[in-house]
């Protein structure tokens, strides 16, 4: 039996039954909604599972489930070192959001990595302490700013509304997923130029820690031919 973990409710479930449903496989929950519960037709020996999308990286990495559907920028976020626990078989085409650095649109002279770089030391000397970037992406959002050279701020934890940490003085900036921009706006938020931090998308991924025998792999390949990804990836 091979394990399909997919996100147990929204629009990312719901796009996630059509793509699949487009390819002669029909997923879909069974029970009341409070039931993580769903059933297959169309694919034998294939097993439906269904988990929030944040939890499907950590499922996946642990070898739990065999495949699973979640925005890539939160399997490079949760999973140090991604690719070597997880292979990367087919991105979906929806679910798309990038994830951006932001500042407040009143900073007229900061519009880049390198003026955000200048204004970060200048809060230090200004105000004794790191300016603080609110973000759920702690791991992608760290790297970014390493490798583009930012130093002297602070990640801080958020939770909920990102973007009105700014507005509620526990942020100078921030770091989040962003569709139209128009959230930003509202806020009174810019995306810095250079600011991309990973554009995401749904993703059909492996596990490569997962137990591949017992009947799995020849659920894998029949897949492959069906979804359009190489078996061999994994």
């Amino acid at each position: 039996m091979l394990k399909l973990g997919i996100p147990s409710k929204g629009r990312l479930m719901e796009q996630t039954f059509d793509w699949f449903g487009a390819r002669g496989i029909t997923l879909r929950r069974t029970g009341s909604d409070r039931e993580y519960a769903g059933a297959v037709e169309g694919a034998e020996g294939l097993e439906l599972v269904l988990l929030s999308a944040g939890e499907i990286p950590r499922e996946l990495a642990a070898g739990r489930v065999h495949l699973g559907v979640t925005g890539s920028d939160l399997v490079r976020d949760k999973l140090a070192d991604w690719d070597r626990q997880v292979a990367e078989l087919a991105p979906m085409g929806f679910g798309h959001a990038d994830l951006i650095i932001a500042v407040p649109a009143s900073w007229p002279d900061v519009d880049t990595l390198d003026d955000l770089d200048a204004a970060a030391a200048a809060f230090r000397r200004t105000h004794g302490h790191r300016l603080r970037i609110a973000t759920k992406y702690h791991r992608l959002v760290r790297n970014f700013l390493t490798e583009n050279g930012v130093a002297d701020y602070q990640l801080v934890d958020s939770q909920g509304a990102t973007e009105g940490t700014v507005k509620n003085l526990t942020a100078e900036a921030i770091a989040d997923i962003t569709s139209t921009g128009e959230t930003l706006r509202a806020n009174h938020l810019k995306i810095l130029t250079d600011g991309l931090i990973h554009q995401s998308q749904a993703t059909l991924y492996a596990a490569r820690s997962a137990d591949w025998r017992n009947g799995a792999r020849p659920v894998l390949m029949n897949l492959s031919q069906r979804l359009g990804f190489d078996p061999n990836a994994l």
